[in-house]
């Protein structure tokens, strides 16, 4: 597993949900009660990677093979759960990432 992190000043979430994590490339959102302007999450089963932007914050993990990505998915989605988060994945109306979500067995997260 690789994790990148970075700072991206003077940015917000909608860098990321309409050009950096794009549905078209693969990303669906992690959506949950947190979400906000300065906050929000993406999953990319495509490509096994999980995205995490925090006041500018940027986190990029990047799973070496599916189990891995299954275990990363599952404590994120664990972790913003037992905080009341109420969190689910944003297929984002993409057969091609509700697919694969359905075959790493993970379509219970997606909503």
């Amino acid at each position: 597993m690789q994790t990148v992190t970075e700072f991206m000043p003077m940015s917000d979430r909608y860098a990321f949900d309409f050009r950096l994590c794009h549905f078209t490339k693969g990303w669906a959102q992690l959506d949950t009660r947190q979400d906000a302007s300065y906050y929000g999450n993406w999953i990319n089963p495509l490509t096994r990677q999980l995205c995490s932007f925090a006041e500018g914050d940027v986190t990029i993990i990047t799973c070496d093979d599916d189990a891995e990505f299954i275990a990363q998915v599952t404590e994120t989605f664990g972790w913003h759960k037992e905080r009341g988060y109420e969190p689910a994945i944003d297929g984002m109306c993409s057969e091609t990432i509700i697919a694969r979500f359905n075959e790493l067995g993970l379509a219970h997260m997606l909503h």
